[in-house]
């Protein structure tokens, strides 16, 4: 029974990694860098290795129009706009992991 738990919370942990892997690449990384290394447009800071709830808090206000960090509202509201909580949950995760 441990060794079935065990692996059903590595696949599970496996599953949202590589989903929050696949909406970074196709939402994010033109701008942020492949690994959250850049400032994106010369204008942030790099996101890697950011704190998951932050980033989740961050992408709901853009969401909702309430942040403009950098100026960047408007952009950012638009690249996050379709983002499901359990996607935002997802790539925040993925976010914090980034070296």
């Amino acid at each position: 029974m441990k060794k079935v738990f065990i692996s059903t919370v590595f696949l599970a942990t496996s599953m949202l990694y590589a989903n929050g892997a696949s909406i970074y690449a196709s939402k994010c990384a033109s701008c942020h860098g492949v690994h959250g290394e850049k400032a994106a447009l010369d204008r942030s800071k790099p996101i890697a290795g950011q704190n998951p709830s932050l980033t989740a808090k961050q992408i709901q206000a853009y969401q909702n129009g309430s942040l403009n960090q950098y100026g960047m509202g408007g952009a950012m509201k638009n690249m996050v706009k379709s983002l499901s909580d359990n996607e935002i949950s997802e790539i925040s995760q993925y976010i914090s992991k980034l070296k």
